[in-house]
């Protein structure tokens, strides 16, 4: 006689059967179909967050940048493209959703649309304000002048 592996319980085989499948894949969808306008309406926010963790990054490395290579080192910031570069670099477009402002030394100010931030060899700089936005979500990355720390507020 064959046997066949049941269930500790004896009753039934192991497995699922096709109605318990379809009935998980039922709630499976109902949750994605409910949790969609939650993520679209959280997304802005992401975009917002992530482009000033960009600049901030990006503002932390010039300052560290100048203060290794003993050599001034200075963010450059294009509004109008939405994109930031360090020194010469190569330009880091930002998301052409989120609005972008600038607040800087006047004599960091290259032209009404780019502007930059200029770290010193003693960790200082001219300090500034980059402001990122996009419907309610704001984000600000703030330099200190005296101290050259990056923050990000909202």
């Amino acid at each position: 006689m064959e046997k066949t592996r049941t269930s500790p319980t004896g009753d039934r085989p192991f497995g699922f059967t096709l109605i318990e499948l379809l009935a998980v894949l039922a709630i499976l969808g109902l949750t994605i179909a409910l949790a969609t306008p939650v993520l679209y309406r959280v997304l802005p926010g992401l975009e917002v967050r992530s482009g000033a963790r960009s600049v901030a990054a990006a503002l932390r490395e010039a300052r560290g940048f100048a203060i290794t290579a003993n050599v001034e080192s200075v963010l450059t910031i294009d509004l109008d493209a939405r994109s930031f570069r360090l020194n010469d670099g190569p330009w880091v477009a930002l998301s052409p959703r989120v609005g972008i402002s600038l607040v800087t030394a006047t004599r960091e100010a290259i032209d009404s649309g780019t502007g930059g931030v200029r770290f010193y060899p003693d960790g200082t700089s001219t300090g500034g304000r980059v402001t990122l936005s996009l419907d309610k979500w704001r984000h600000h990355v703030l330099v200190d002048w005296i101290t050259g720390r990056v923050a990000i507020g909202e």
